[in-house]
């Protein structure tokens, strides 16, 4: 990516969007696209509890943040050790190194009880870490929730998915209102990527405009993206012709200018 495009240290993306949208794709590719780029440092953050973006960046988790917080409830000894640390250095034995990005898996959500203390300061210890990196992209479950609770402070952009149906729209629409009643997130900058985008449907973009969606992008139908995942191949090995790579990189330099 052009220099001239390199986003102000600590500026972070979340994608978000309803299930099968295409939110993990988008994520997938976007941390390729920016891993090109050595002078950028990126991080990639999992919140979703499917846990789909380590097998689309091909790389593995050997530990989230839930295994840090569960050790820290039940084992004293492990409390102790976290206790006498900087808890951004506890956070970083999480992160797995990719090709050119660190990847921060989120894992299960927390069970029954309340352990508000913990959660607060694994919410801190991420704010902290993302400060490290340039940008940080964060794929997110399915609604706004994970944009509200556990992962994000901050944000810089907020970028809704959805496939190129009324119905996709108006969800999209339904999750920008959740995010615009949160006071701190009206400051955020909200995008629309319309994904599996076959031809111009003027009933689609008219109704996005209605409900006040910035339209970043289309990401067009790819067999390129229906091939590898049909075996398992990493997204992020996408070729640089796929459609999907030259779309999601006019997208992104949208999103980091």
């Amino acid at each position: 990516m052009d220099k001239m495009l390199l986003p102000k240290r600590g500026r972070k993306v979340a994608i978000t969007g309803k299930g099968g949208s295409g939110k993990t794709m988008l994520t997938a590719i976007m941390t390729g696209l920016l891993a090109r780029n050595q002078h950028l440092k990126v991080l990639a953050i999992d919140a979703d509890s499917a846990v789909n973006l380590p097998y689309a960046l091909g790389t593995k988790s050997n530990k989230t943040v839930a295994d840090i917080r569960r050790q820290i409830i039940e084992d004293p000894t492990e409390k102790a050790r976290i206790e006498n640390r900087h808890i951004r250095t506890v956070m970083a034995e999480a992160l797995q190194a990719g090709d050119g990005f660190h990847l921060l898996v989120m894992g299960r959500p927390e069970g029954p009880g309340c352990y508000c203390s913990v959660n607060d300061l694994l919410r801190y210890g991420i704010e902290r870490l993302s400060q490290e990196f340039d940008i940080t992209l964060i794929d997110c479950e399915a609604g706004p929730e994970q944009v509200n609770r556990r992962v994000v402070q901050g944000v810089d952009t907020l970028i809704i998915v959805t496939d190129a149906s009324i119905r996709g729209i108006q969800v999209a629409g339904a999750i920008r209102e959740v995010v615009q009643r949160d006071e701190a997130m009206r400051s955020t900058r909200t995008g629309l990527v319309i994904n599996r985008w076959k031809v111009d449907n003027k009933a689609i973009i008219e109704n996005a405009q209605q409900q006040g969606l910035e339209i970043l992008g289309f990401v067009p139908e790819d067999e390129n993206i229906t091939e590898y995942d049909s075996v398992g191949k990493p997204l992020i090995d996408l070729p640089a012709t796929s459609p999907s790579m030259t779309a999601v990189g006019e997208i992104l330099k949208k999103v980091i200018s």
